[in-house]
């Protein structure tokens, strides 16, 4: 395996004979990798171990990666292994050498700060289209969110977390009147209706996101001294269980990608790699 390929697997011929050495390595090249793919299989078939595996190809090619770990069993990346007789057996029949174990550059991220460093963005940030999508609102609503934002741009207020929000949302209702000529009918029902879809948002554990200091996306493609990708893991196994908060970070994430990311088709290896589980 060079710095262009890397190793996801191997092929050999059945045989019973488990000592055979007629094992073929699978390789990527990295210019292909700026695809999506799918690792599937059932229960205890090696997907968690796959996905690390590749993780850590990844990052010793020098490419950053960002993992979401569901279930709180891919946090060892961050460790080296340690020999066991079974294990070196197989290290045998590969031609791998007895003592291959390191642990990978590792950043943990929580969104809730308690299994690692938080992870906040801005209302602004965030953006009134994203919002409305996230809060399911009609096209109304959608107005109405689209005026608060207005507004605040207009008036050099911030809009960093959700009682921000509630805030300048209170404000054009109470002075709808006098922004009916610059920004249009400000309807007080669709303002309600949004407040009450931010408080459902805001028990579901949204409130956590949402603030300062924003995570940037340069924070998730960090090299280390000596070259190697950092691989970003995400503790999500709290966060899975609150699907609105888990879509709403995920399509920040994808939406900062779109935004700062140029299309610039199969570069020599990829800037970012990440992994859903």
């Amino acid at each position: 395996m060079n710095k262009q390929s890397i190793l996801i697997g191997y092929t050999k011929p059945h045989s019973s004979d488990n000592a055979s050495p007629d094992v073929t390595k699978i390789l990527l090249d990295l210019k292909r990798a700026n695809r999506h793919g799918l690792i599937a299989g059932a229960t205890g078939t090696g997907k968690t171990v796959t996905l690390q595996a590749l993780a850590e190809s990844f990052s010793s090619c020098g490419v950053p990666v960002f993992l979401v770990d569901v279930k709180g069993d891919v946090s060892g990346i961050s460790q080296a292994g340690k020999s066991h007789p079974k294990i070196n057996e197989r290290l045998d029949i590969l031609g791998f050498p007895k003592n291959p174990w390191k642990g990978s550059p590792t950043i943990f991220w929580d969104l809730y700060s308690q299994q690692g460093h938080p992870v906040r963005a801005t209302i602004s940030d965030m953006g009134p289209l994203l919002l409305a999508r996230l809060l399911d609102l009609n096209d109304t609503q959608q107005g109405m969110l689209d005026i608060a934002f207005a507004v605040a741009d207009d008036q050099g207020l911030l809009l960093l977390d959700l009682k921000d929000l509630r805030s300048i949302l209170q404000y054009i209702s109470d002075h709808g009147a006098e922004l009916r000529s610059t920004y249009g009918n400000v309807s007080s029902t669709s303002v309600g209706a949004i407040q009450r879809r931010l408080l459902s948002l805001e028990r579901s554990g949204a409130k956590s996101f949402f603030g300062e200091p924003m995570l940037e996306l340069s924070d998730l493609m960090n090299l280390d001294e000596s070259g190697s990708g950092y691989i970003n893991v995400l503790s999500a196994n709290k966060l899975v269980q609150e699907p609105t908060v888990y879509s709403t970070l995920l399509l920040w994430l994808l939406s900062e990608l779109f935004e700062e990311l140029p299309e610039i088709g199969d570069p020599e290896k990829p800037k970012l790699v990440l992994f859903f589980d």
